[in-house]
């Protein structure tokens, strides 16, 4: 039996205009040249030049000044190999200098895809039978970086979407926080990185350091101990691990006057410097009732890619932690909305071919996981993974699967499992719940439909989903339709 598919006429496509201020910087030599230039300006020569500059960008970003001033402060050391004491410049000077080093970067001018929704934390102001969404998307621009973005709306009693404005002043997080470490839990993440045992004990390092230190403090020791230990090439990964580690820890805050739109979720740490790929947001019940937002993603640094989380709880300051343990070293892990058994569990994809589930007494820390789910029907013999976090119903929990089939054609699919015991497959529909048409097949990468995370409201499954990598767009589907159909799908 086919579940009846309602697709919405919204779609989300790229938008060029969609730009942030980046620091540019291409090497030291050049730089001292462009400094070199300003300052043999004559008269109110820096000035004039700033007025045009200030002009042109000031209605393309919020405090373009302060931008530029920030960008200047980042390689305002470099005066000291021209000899020019910091305190010489003028204000002209030093923001026409930023403004040499800053580029606009165009966030999603290349596609806008892979969205998953979640009910938004602030339900004022909304009507009977109405609910207030925050959708995420991976957003790509120039060079295939991914970040992440949002956009909010309304779900209207028939789950009509009415997008709200769009803010066009987009911005990074005002203040990035490096994490304040713990040296016990620090080392323990350490022993579960691959390779760890073969090498010279952390303690070496970590014994100089306070049982809380930070990221400086870390460094310092880091630089000392090579200065006193004679190592083999072999024995210089373990500084790189820490320092990798280290990294991978960081807290985002965005200014209270940005809407949720204008805030970009952009790469911050070495490990994600190619991308933030994939976040499948899930709204988290805590044992107490409290309610976390939680996202997991995929961190790309061109080479290889690590599972990462972030939280919030009001989208504007956000901690953002890598995942570890044995299993945590392949894309698509998904998070349940709340403990099952007293334990944290989580959907994720350990070969590339099959769904497993993992549970945990830590968030942060996956060690073992069971399969799951085997590819089983023509439309997902090459790989079934998940569509997103399970969504908890009467009847069980409702998984969205995606999987891959002839002519690497993408599919989504559903599968209801039980809630005691999760492992209990009931029912897995024999047909996709959604394979693209003729509209949503040309694209980025052709025949593909795809999705991070739906919801439930008004009885009806809400799936927000990408076509072929470019653009996004979400369909509906009865859930008491859907549910009935899973339960008598074996």
């Amino acid at each position: 039996m086919q579940v009846t598919v309602n697709r919405k006429n919204i779609k989300f496509r790229p938008d060029a205009s969609r730009v942030i201020a980046r620091f540019l910087y291409t090497g030291e030599e050049r730089a001292l040249n462009t400094i070199r230039s300003v300052l043999n300006m004559t008269g109110n020569s820096a000035s004039k030049a700033l007025n045009p500059i200030l002009r042109d960008f000031s209605w393309r970003h919020r405090n373009i000044s302060h931008i530029f001033e920030k960008h200047y402060n980042k390689i305002s050391h470099l005066l000291k190999l021209l000899d020019v004491d910091r305190d010489s410049l003028d204000i002209s000077q030093k923001t026409l200098i930023g403004s040499y080093f800053t580029m606009e970067y165009s966030i999603e001018s290349a596609a806008f895809f892979n969205p998953s929704i979640v009910e938004h934390p602030d339900q004022s102001e909304t009507g009977t039978g109405e609910k207030r969404v925050i959708l995420s998307f991976r957003a790509t621009g120039e060079g295939h970086i991914s970040s992440i973005v949002f956009r909010t709306g309304v779900l209207d009693k028939n789950n009509n979407l009415s997008v709200e404005p769009v803010g066009k002043m987009l911005e990074e997080a005002k203040h990035i926080k490096k994490h304040i470490y713990d040296k016990a839990s620090f080392k323990q993440k350490l022993e579960e990185m691959k390779d760890f045992q073969n090498l010279i004990p952390s303690d070496l390092i970590l014994n100089n350091l306070n049982d809380k230190f930070s990221y400086g403090e870390l460094r310092d020791c880091i630089k000392d101990a090579r200065k006193s230990l004679h190592l083999a090439a072999d024995k210089e990964i373990l500084f790189n691990q820490i320092i990798w580690l280290a990294r991978s820890h960081y807290e985002l805050d965005f200014s209270l006057d940005t809407n949720i739109s204008e805030r970009v979720i952009f790469p911050v740490s070495a490990n994600e410097q190619n991308g933030i790929e994939d976040a499948r947001f899930v709204k988290f019940t805590e044992d107490n009732g409290e309610i976390i937002y939680y996202a997991t993603y995929t961190a790309y640094d061109g080479t290889t890619i690590l599972p990462k989380m972030l939280d919030t709880r009001d989208f504007y300051h956000f901690k953002v932690l890598p995942l570890h343990g044995e299993i945590a070293q392949n894309k698509g892990m998904a998070l349940f909305p709340r403990k099952v058994n007293g334990k944290y569990a989580m959907l994720c994809r350990l070969d590339g071919f099959n769904n497993y589930i993992a549970y945990s007494d830590n968030i942060n820390i996956w060690r073992e996981a069971k399969l799951l789910q085997q590819p089983k029907f023509p439309w997902e013999f090459i790989q079934i993974g998940n569509g997103g976090s399970p969504i908890e119903t009467p009847e069980g929990w409702l998984v969205i699967t995606h999987g891959v089939g002839p002519m690497r054609e993408y599919t989504l699919g559903a599968s209801l499992f039980d809630l005691d015991n999760p492992e209990k497959e009931i029912g897995r529909l024999t047909s996709p719940l959604l394979v693209p048409n003729a509209e949503e097949r040309e694209g980025y990468v052709p025949n593909v439909v795809y999705s991070c995370g739906s919801m439930i409201h008004n009885d009806e499954l809400i799936m927000p989903y990408a076509m072929s990598d470019y653009a996004s767009t979400y369909a509906t589907f009865n859930l008491k339709e859907l549910l009935n159909v899973l339960k008598n799908s074996k």
